[in-house]
């Protein structure tokens, strides 16, 4: 085992040590917590490292990331996620290609969703993006119009509604940070009350990061995204 390698399993057995705890603390079973690696900018060779060492789930940002490591085969054994800003002229290349499409904040691009898994007679899970901050140069729904395209998405016959996520404010100190994620988790709740006898399908709450991912496990998220908890500090981007 490379020196690489090590250290990558070592910084994930940490995290799930401290998933593990988080969870214990909210009362909740650490079962329900999935942990997923957010690979950006990471090479194929270190996914897999990543994948080796126990990782089950990885999240992508970006599309011309995406393609190349599925062609080469270097997520094998695990699921994709796409968890970055998505544009609708994308769209296409990674409907059916990843498990759950993580970022959907329009209806524009719900009915692109809608459009190619119909091509491709599938039917595509996705989280809706909650802009839990309100900031004005971020993805994501604004809360008081979730309702609508929970709605919206619910009357589609190739999208599968399965829950939230957020990425709340990068400078947010511990206080807001528990507010905005339980704010999150009651919009959650409210998502799940709406859905009837779909309910079931609402099992997704995706929020909290390598800095904050206890907190938002301890508020509730069933997925947490860590990058540089895992891989440390990001190569440039290419």
């Amino acid at each position: 085992m490379s020196e690489r390698q090590r250290e990558i399993a070592q910084n994930i057995a940490r995290i799930q040590e401290e998933i593990t705890a988080a969870a214990l603390r909210a009362g909740r079973n650490p079962e329900e917590i999935t942990l997923i690696a957010a690979s950006k900018t990471q090479s194929s060779e270190t996914i897999r490292d990543a994948l080796a060492a126990g990782i089950r789930v990885c999240g992508e940002n970006r599309v011309q990331e995406l393609l190349p490591h599925l062609e080469d085969k270097s997520y094998e054994g695990a699921e994709v996620h796409f968890i970055g800003h998505l544009q609708t002229n994308k769209v296409r290349q990674i409907v059916g290609e990843v498990s759950i499409i993580q970022s959907v904040d329009s209806d524009r691009l719900l009915d692109e969703i809608e459009k190619q898994a119909e091509k491709r007679g599938i039917r595509q899970d996705i989280l809706l993006e909650v802009n839990i901050g309100r900031e004005e140069n971020k993805g994501g729904v604004l809360p008081e119009k979730l309702a609508d395209l929970v709605e919206y998405a619910r009357g589609l016959s190739h999208v599968r509604l399965r829950g939230l996520m957020c990425i709340p404010p990068a400078d947010a100190d511990e206080t807001q940070l528990r507010a905005l994620f339980a704010q999150t988790k009651q919009l959650f709740v409210d998502t799940r009350c709406k859905m009837g006898d779909n309910i079931s399908d609402i099992d997704c709450l995706s929020m909290g990061m390598s800095g904050d991912f206890s907190l938002a496990i301890e508020e509730g998220a069933t997925m947490v995204r860590v990058g540089t908890a895992i891989f440390g500090a990001r190569p440039p981007l290419r």
